[in-house]
């Protein structure tokens, strides 16, 4: 039986805030918190020898723990601060040329899609935004949707695992078979993926894949990974070239040589992961995640009928794992959620994607029906004022 308040008293969040918005940066419990700020000590005790030898090896320990959490080879996976940064370092390496095309689809995350325009605009290439028809219906259809962007010109599909603004899980495995089928490579965006639902990176068999562990697996902000294929791996240059190019003692791997060695900096971080890994495992984390899920699916119809909305996806684990996005129209959405935050203590995102306005909560296992009822509660006291809510 699991216990959900000991659960509850294991992260650090302010109890008075109704938080609902894990999906952003995630949290740490304890355990995981702790075992950074030991592993931080042990830097600054002997800083030398743990970042030249000591954290070299809890490194490759971590990258092994994570590889076996995710179902690949360790040498695979390089860590990285976040998926925006992994997502630059392909985009900036994929020597794209005049005419080429980046297919996506037009419910990506802000940053990714910044970046791919960015490097696409510098060379002439296009950065494709395909339409996905919403509400969901199937993963066929959606599969057709974002082909339908596909062409001669199309070097690369890139989509999101499961969605930022619309909390959507998208079909990767079949995404991926499409695009090699026609002889595409495929990158999948993975940030909300690791802890969330689970994730093998061999059976998927993207060509990049990049999540973060800083969110659903609870680690400490700034850790997250980048997987690349062996055949891919020499074409990833680094985004900050250091001791790990034409290195001295170099590895086995080039990859893990460009992107592990490069510069000072903290890395105590990454060296949590076995720890959460470890953490989910004595809590049972398939079965809180079941809870978590269930939890977000029998909320979502009354919610959406006191915002008189319509649903984005069939209400089901096809398309959901531990957040829901309700459309909404809203007066000054940034207001509406500062107004949320400052004066009812709610902590959850108002998203926009182009023309539209998502309120987006997230569950994990410090949340349970209490937390709902109290934002049931406030939407309505704030539909009736019509100060925000349209």
């Amino acid at each position: 039986m699991i216990n959900y308040k000991l659960l509850k008293q294991e992260f650090l969040l302010d109890p008075e805030i109704t938080y609902l918005n894990f999906g952003s940066f995630g949290a740490c419990p304890n355990l995981i918190f702790e075992e950074y700020q030991r592993l931080q000590k042990e830097l600054e005790k002997e800083p030398v020898q743990f970042i030249t030898r000591v954290g070299m090896k809890l490194l490759a320990d971590s990258r092994k723990s994570l590889a076996e959490y995710t179902h690949c080879e360790m040498d695979d996976i390089v860590y990285v601060m976040n998926p925006s940064y992994a997502v630059n370092i392909v985009a900036k390496s994929f020597n794209l040329k005049e005419g080429d095309e980046i297919l996506a689809t037009n419910i990506e995350y802000g940053a990714c899609d910044r970046a791919w325009d960015y490097y696409c605009k510098k060379v002439g290439a296009k950065y494709i935004r395909q339409k996905i028809n919403l509400p969901l219906n199937s993963k066929q259809e959606i599969v057709k949707d974002l082909f339908l962007g596909c062409n001669e010109k199309t070097r690369l599909v890139f989509i999101s695992h499961i969605t930022s603004s619309t909390g959507l899980k998208l079909p990767a495995k079949e995404i991926c078979q499409e695009a090699h089928r026609r002889g595409i490579m495929c990158f999948i965006d993975g940030a909300h993926v690791p802890g969330q639902i689970p994730l093998n990176l061999q059976d998927l068999d993207a060509d990049f894949y990049t999540g973060a562990c800083h969110k659903w697996m609870m680690t400490p902000k700034g850790s997250s990974f980048l997987f690349v294929k062996k055949d891919y791996q020499s074409m990833c240059e680094p985004l900050i070239v250091s001791w790990g190019y034409e290195a001295l003692f170099p590895s086995e791997s080039l990859f893990q040589d460009w992107h592990t060695i490069q510069g000072s900096r903290d890395f105590s971080a990454f060296l949590t992961i076995p720890k959460s890994i470890q953490f989910m495992q004595d809590n049972q984390w398939d079965k809180v995640a079941a809870r978590n899920r269930s939890l977000v699916q029998s909320n979502a119809v009354r919610f959406l009928n006191l915002l008189e909305a319509e649903p984005i996806c069939p209400i089901s684990d096809e398309y959901l794992a531990q957040m829901f996005s309700i459309p909404i129209k809203a007066k000054e959405p940034e207001n509406f959620y500062n107004h949320l935050f400052n004066n009812y203590k709610i902590e959850i995102p108002v998203m926009r994607q182009d023309d539209k306005l998502y309120l987006r909560y997230s569950i994990q296992a410090f949340n349970d029906q209490n937390d709902l009822d109290r934002l049931y509660e406030v939407l309505s006291i704030e539909k009736k004022s019509g100060t925000f809510i349209i």
